[in-house]
């Protein structure tokens, strides 16, 4: 294919001329990847009965695919910057795709779970070698512009996702929640292959690949792998149980492991000094509360709306609709009143109103107060969400801003799985069809997180606007 010439953004580098259509090929790509949390959540009533699987093999076909996605992301980072964004962006893609079709195709619990890890192997390559790219093709304040589509797609994700996965569910069935993946995945691949511009990995310039961190990414994935089985074994075998107990201690060991292995790995995958500086440790805590959150609150609106008050897929889709879009609405909001009032105030607001949410869902406990409750919630989940990622990455400087960010999105897949895992256990009985004490309790549990969050909270989040600190006294406590 003839490339066509090259132009120059103004006072920067040369521009590839397509670089904006390259730019919407790996944002469908990228989307695919967040809505598959969503999608497959509407779905999640339906594999059950179909597949017979339990309430733990469920829980995991939700944190089979976090858990990959956050565990393997900063290697996949790594991999990227060895070998290349353009590579790694291709084999993400080729491996999410082939493993959604694995998924839609299976017929036991195994196979379906092994399709979901292998869809968050796809994902942990493709995402940050993807963004990569993205940081590659553009310069200045085009970048700005690209990043803010690019960080745009995760609200719209959500949206998309509890509306397409009951339509699809309702519609063709569950399965296709998975195939949906495939023909995308094969024209983005396509188009990616002739137009995606190769960049060069550290390897053509000497990097060593003892510099890829394998046992460091084994270490923390082994680690949230156990804490998330403990937890879903947790509602079955009880939360004092020796097993759980012994679990629990097993992933608090590995992590200890994987500390001492990033103090002497030679380029470890993550800077556990950046982990301590205040700012970037509160936005953390903020987005593993507020994507842990966000989660039970899909897992349990799901299970209640269709199982209990069988609503039926595509009516639960359309009802989770306005969920998503509030959160998208706070999300705007807190953009815009951020520099205004600072971190601090924003998040007491955030936690306040999504307790208040998940109080009323458990109070009144019915179809239109848990839709209620639940959009109530969401408002204050994405107010969260902003102040998570201007906090982490607002104070850091411009050569940590990669690493910074592949923490961030690392720990919102565990919030992810960890969300998943515990509202599992706590509602085990409702979530069986046995009564409607498990919701109950299920969404008091995310009243009480959400406060004792905001008070902890309190004490992380600096008190000033981002804008107002700087780099050099962002690491201060």
């Amino acid at each position: 294919m003839a490339h066509e010439p090259r132009t120059r953004v103004a006072d920067g580098p040369v521009a590839d001329p397509r670089r904006w259509a390259i730019l919407g090929f790996l944002g469908v790509a990228q989307f695919m990847l967040i809505i598959d949390v969503t999608v497959v959540a509407i779905a999640l009533p339906h594999m059950g009965a179909d597949l017979g699987l339990d309430r733990e093999a469920t829980t995991w076909v939700v944190s089979a695919y976090t858990l990959a996605f956050g565990g393997l992301m900063l290697l996949g980072g790594r991999i990227a910057d060895l070998l290349g964004s353009r590579n790694v962006v291709i084999a993400g893609l080729a491996v999410f795709t082939v493993a959604s079709l694995v998924s839609g195709v299976a017929d036991s619990s195994t196979a379906l779970l092994g399709g979901r890890v292998a869809q968050g192997v796809g994902a942990a390559l493709l995402s940050p070698a993807a963004l990569s790219a993205v940081v590659q093709l553009f310069d200045g304040e085009e970048r700005n512009k690209a990043l803010g589509i690019w960080s745009g797609l995760g609200g719209a994700g959500a949206a998309v996702g509890v509306l397409l996965g009951g339509v699809l569910t309702a519609g063709p069935g569950w399965p296709w929640v998975f195939y949906v993946n495939v023909p995308i995945g094969v024209v983005v691949t396509v188009v990616l292959l002739r137009v995606l511009p190769v960049a060069p990995g550290a390897g053509a310039t000497g990097m060593r690949r003892g510099s890829l961190d394998v046992i460091g990414a084994g270490l923390v994935t082994a680690a949230t792998g156990t804490a998330i089985y403990a937890l879903i074994g947790a509602g079955d075998r009880g939360w004092t149980d020796r097993t759980t107990l012994l679990l629990l201690l097993g992933a608090v060991l590995l992590y200890v492991l994987f500390g001492l292995r990033q103090r002497t790995a030679a380029v470890p995958l993550m800077d556990l000094a950046l982990l301590a500086r205040r700012p970037v440790a509160a936005g953390t805590f903020l987005v593993v509360s507020a994507t842990s959150l966000m989660v039970a609150a899909f897992f349990l609106g799901t299970f209640y709306l269709q199982h209990h008050a069988d609503l039926g897929a595509l009516l639960t889709g359309v009802l989770f609709l306005p969920i998503a879009l509030a959160t998208m609405a706070g999300a705007t909001v807190a953009g815009q009143q951020l520099a205004a009032v600072g971190g601090r105030l924003l998040t007491a607001l955030g936690f306040g109103i999504a307790a208040l949410g998940f109080t009323v869902a458990a109070v009144g406990l019915g179809t239109t107060a848990v839709v209620v409750g639940l959009t109530i919630g969401a408002v204050g989940l994405g107010v969260l969400f902003v102040v998570a990622a201007a906090t982490a990455l607002g104070q850091v400087a411009p050569h940590e801003s990669g690493i910074a960010s592949g923490i961030v999105s690392t720990f919102h897949e565990f919030g992810a799985s960890l969300g998943a895992a515990v509202v599992s256990s706590v509602a085990a009985a409702s979530i069986a069809g046995s009564g409607t004490d498990g919701f109950v309790d299920g969404f008091t549990l995310g009243a009480a997180v959400a406060v004792a969050a905001g008070l902890v909270a309190m004490f992380l989040v600096p008190g000033r606007p981002a804008q107002a600190a700087t780099v050099a006294d962002g690491g201060e406590w």
